[in-house]
């Protein structure tokens, strides 16, 4: 299975400690939607916004990997999926299921997802921009 990571699951260590056999495939972009941070967890979210951009790491992940996923992102309480076709190929990835106010991350959390952008090789600036929601 086909799956989009979009923030601390971007983190090549992290991941594969999560995710035994998920292969990091390349970087990819999600269009039309744009990165926030909310909730108590001030943790990465994904949301519809037109001429806008995700860039995201694509893994391929066992099932078993998808369940310990689904444990770990609290599915379906806190974030439930979200599918997409990209090239053809159906992806999953996981949004939040209420959309609560921007959130600023904790800065151990911001340090993992910086860190997933080097390893994916991931342009910050969209980073940045997720960091300023007065746009």
């Amino acid at each position: 299975m086909l799956y989009f990571a979009y923030g601390s699951n971007l983190h090549h260590f992290q991941m594969k400690r999560r995710c035994k056999d998920s292969v990091f495939l390349k970087k990819i972009n999600l269009k039309d939607f744009r990165l926030t941070f909310r909730s108590k967890y001030r943790a990465a979210d994904i949301e519809p916004k037109k001429k806008s951009i995700v860039p995201g790491g694509l893994f391929e992940i066992s099932k078993s990997d998808e369940k310990k996923l689904d444990v770990y992102e609290d599915f379906p309480i806190l974030y439930k999926k979200h599918y997409f076709y990209y090239y053809g190929k159906k992806i999953m990835t996981y949004t939040m299921v209420k959309k609560t106010p921007f959130r600023y991350p904790t800065e151990r959390y911001l340090n993992i997802v910086k860190r997933g952008y080097k390893d994916c090789n991931l342009d910050k600036k969209y980073l940045k921009k997720a960091l300023m929601p007065s746009w």
